[in-house]
């Protein structure tokens, strides 16, 4: 089971986790939920369906790493598309900034509870609902693209040559752990599937 995700009677995933790991995957999300902003938490007495109706932006972020967890819906070759675009981002990127802060703090809080239960024992087995690993799975997902995007991982053959670097690239940790994270997150999906 360590570094893979397993099946649990009943739905969810189970994988084991020693501090390390804990400690590299709180940090991540912790990062993660930096990265993405905080929310706009309503403000008291203001009535609940404005913030409802409340407008995002509508310009792709500048960061390219938020750039990919938030791009545009549309392509950008016509005055039209772009348009399309900011009206799509507009209505949607607060949502979807929120849905990727409440996974990244899923991760959070249950590696906590983990750390907590297994404090001096080195780690422990980290168990999750259905919902928690959904939330883990899109947690992973976003993890990879924003270091991957960081790393300027393509698909061309060029990125191949990340996989090879030498250990005193300083770029070499973030490629283990875009590696890692990528192991995890394979094992939580085949682990999902019915």
């Amino acid at each position: 089971m360590a570094g893979h995700f397993e099946s649990l009677p009943g739905g969810g995933a189970a994988v084991a986790l020693d501090e390390v790991e804990i400690s590299i995957l709180r940090s991540l999300a912790v990062q993660l939920m930096e990265l993405i902003g905080p929310g706009d938490e309503p403000v008291e007495g203001e009535d609940p369906l404005a913030a409802l109706f409340a407008e995002g932006p509508s310009e792709p972020p500048a960061d390219p790493a938020l750039r990919r967890l938030f791009p545009d819906a549309y392509g950008d070759d016509t005055d039209e598309l772009r348009r399309a675009a900011a009206d799509f981002r507009r209505f949607t990127e607060n949502d979807l900034r929120a849905r990727k802060r409440e996974d990244a703090l899923a991760v959070v809080r249950s590696l906590d509870t983990l750390a907590s239960a297994a404090a001096g024992e080195g780690g422990g087995i980290l168990k999750l609902t259905p919902d928690e690993s959904r939330a883990w799975l899109g947690a992973l997902n976003d993890l990879r693209l924003t270091i991957g995007t960081r790393l300027d991982v393509t698909d061309d053959d060029e990125s191949e040559q990340l996989y090879r670097l030498p250990d005193s690239d300083p770029r070499k940790p973030m490629v283990m752990a875009y590696l890692w994270l990528g192991g995890l997150q394979e094992s939580l999906v085949e682990t999902l599937m019915p």
